[in-house]
């Protein structure tokens, strides 16, 4: 996987100066696009989109630099059909504008090439099993939020705060399959996992039943689902399981993500420092 993926940088190393291609670089890591960017970003820890960005503009600054032609020639060449667009993009990545940046002693900044290595930190296993479910919905309520990468997510905290304690009842009564009870549920994550990135955050139950009027509703179609158990100090063991799914575990199995929402079913101990967690991610066999 690893191969493939290093692979499909290069393709793309060698496309900068022409417009990013997810589907052939996906063709040639063997995933879908929609997993070759999630795997890229949890890897990279930047979105693909924006690590393209940051690479054309480190070339378009050298290219600045040598001096050897038109700011307008340089712009062309990497995608831009004029100074004040090219001017925009350079500002953003080097902080100062192609003109500023021609000036002696301009500081500019450079984005790395990215490969991926296998780096053995230890002979810690992940236990998984792969459940096969029918299409069934979420019922319960939601919030858009921004993502928080550690600790606790205070928007999170205060919108399950001001839940009414019988509508919690009520969700719950609903849960009549795995993962059972109240789960924590992200979807619609918008373009990447970078810290602030808004999704829809559910508080919900697992169901096939009718959900009332008063619960919002989200059909999830059938298909497998990947699940992954831990234990440990909350919320830290739960967060850094959802890494190390993405970062080893799929980097390592024949699966990639299909879209669907993901779903962790959280257990707090009584003194809130520990917790018990399952997190189901939707995925199909390569």
């Amino acid at each position: 996987m690893l191969d493939r993926l290093n692979a499909a940088l290069d393709h793309l190393e060698q496309r900068l100066d022409q417009p990013l291609d997810v589907a052939a670089s996906a063709r040639i890591a063997g995933v879908s696009e929609h997993h070759f960017g999630r795997l890229f970003s949890a890897l990279a820890g930047l979105p693909l989109s924006e690590y393209v960005r940051r690479r054309r503009m480190t070339l378009a600054g050298a290219d600045v630099l040598a001096g050897r032609e038109s700011l307008l020639a340089v712009a062309v060449r990497w995608g831009y059909g004029s100074n004040e667009a090219f001017a925009r993009a350079f500002r953003a990545v080097h902080g100062v504008g192609p003109t500023q940046a021609r000036q002696a002693g301009a500081v500019l900044r450079s984005q790395p090439r990215i490969s991926f290595r296998l780096v053995v930190e230890g002979n810690t296993s992940m236990d998984y099993r792969i459940v096969t479910k029918d299409a069934f919905r979420l019922a319960g309520l939601t919030a858009r939020v921004p993502l928080v990468h550690e600790g606790m997510n205070p928007h999170i905290v205060a919108f399950v705060r001001g839940l009414d304690p019988a509508t919690v009842r009520r969700i719950e009564a609903l849960s009549d399959q795995e993962p059972r009870g109240i789960v924590n549920v992200s979807a619609e994550l918008t373009g990447s996992r970078d810290e602030g990135t808004e999704l829809d955050y559910w508080y919900a139950a697992v169901t096939g039943a009718d959900v009332p009027d008063d619960l919002r509703s989200l059909p999830v179609e059938a298909g497998d689902w990947a699940v992954f158990s831990s234990s440990g100090a909350f919320p830290v063991a739960v967060q850094h399981l959802w890494r190390a799914v993405f970062t080893s575990w799929f980097p390592s199995n024949p699966y990639e993500t299909r879209p669907g929402p993901e779903i962790s079913r959280v257990r707090v101990a009584e003194d809130g420092g520990t917790a018990d967690a399952e997190l189901w991610i939707p995925v199909r066999r390569i």
